[in-house]
């Protein structure tokens, strides 16, 4: 009975110790997460209760008046500008993150399929040389690229689109293309990588069972690629929703989305408070929009793979 004793308190003091080894490597990465994470998101959440002096400075006092003025209410009733913007972004980051989706599954798969390491490779380092260049400067080449005196502006005149010598942009076409352009490689590096490691016997079992190519599919392939996918959606629709660089740039500031509403209350109007209070709303809407897609039956269906 002493020798089993000794055992258990044994193996209690290497569990306490290996608990406490643990920590101390996790606490360099939670010291991170505080400092750089949580301390922000808090003092972000406390300078949307304040409200902006006459001057632009920030006075200290507790109000919500940020949030009401967020859904419309200000000193002339209620407006639903705000609103608006908030739903036109939401509805630009839903189909950049719709577009890099449907492009991303067939370039994926196609890198997949290459035998050649060496090509594979390749293909690979084309999709992420983007990542090399600054997002303001691909943006201001794709101003030259949509330019009147280029291909794609003198195709859309013979197509009768557009007036003759009249540049792409500024419009919603480039700002689109701007958008699904610079988020592609998040929505393809995730779901190649989740491509890359299927079992491709499930896929030739349903095509032997008679099942047409979207079942194959929908029931073979999607799940197997489903965490790829979401990842991919995270990695893309955050950032999308809050981009105001390539909307600026290629909308001629004619288009107000929420990144550039933030950037404008934090620059210009110097109206920190209420800039607060937007990014405190997008960042919500963006932890919803993501708790929807995780419990969805999609998602709970490819945890079974």
């Amino acid at each position: 009975m002493d020798d089993l004793s000794g055992f258990w308190n044994t193996a209690r003091g290497d569990s306490v110790r290996r608990g406490g080894l643990t920590l101390a490597l996790a606490l360099p990465g939670l010291l991170c997460l505080v400092v750089f994470l949580a301390a922000p998101c808090v003092s972000l959440v406390l300078l949307s209760t304040a409200t902006r002096g006459e001057f632009g400075n920030i006075q200290w006092t507790f109000t919500l008046e940020n949030y009401k003025r967020l859904i419309g209410f200000n000193l002339f009733g209620w407006s639903p500008d705000f609103l608006l913007i908030m739903l036109r972004s939401l509805r630009e980051a839903f189909f950049t993150t719709a577009a890099c989706v449907l492009l991303s599954y067939p370039l994926s798969f196609y890198i997949a399929s290459r035998k050649s390491v060496f090509e594979r490779f390749v293909w690979l380092v084309m999709l992420t040389v983007p990542f090399c260049t600054n997002v303001v400067i691909r943006t201001y080449a794709w101003q030259l690229i949509l330019g009147p005196a280029n291909p794609l502006a003198k195709l859309a005149s013979l197509l009768s689109l557009q007036p003759p010598g009249a540049p792409l942009y500024p419009g919603f076409f480039a700002v689109y293309l701007g958008m699904i352009t610079t988020f592609l490689p998040f929505t393809a590096l995730p779901l190649y990588a989740s491509i890359e490691r299927m079992n491709w016997w499930l896929p030739l079992a349903a095509k032997d069972l008679y099942a047409d190519r979207w079942m194959v599919f929908k029931q073979a392939i999607l799940p197997q690629t489903v965490h790829g996918l979401y990842v991919g959606v995270v990695i893309t629709f955050v950032p999308a929703m809050a981009m105001y660089v390539v909307t600026d740039i290629l909308g001629g500031a004619k288009y107000m989305f929420v990144g550039n509403i933030i950037q404008h209350q934090f620059s210009q109007a110097r109206d920190w408070p209420f800039g607060a209070a937007i990014s405190i709303a997008l960042m919500a809407l963006t932890l919803l929009s993501f708790a929807l897609f995780k419990t969805s039956r999609l998602t709970r269906k490819g945890e079974m793979y």
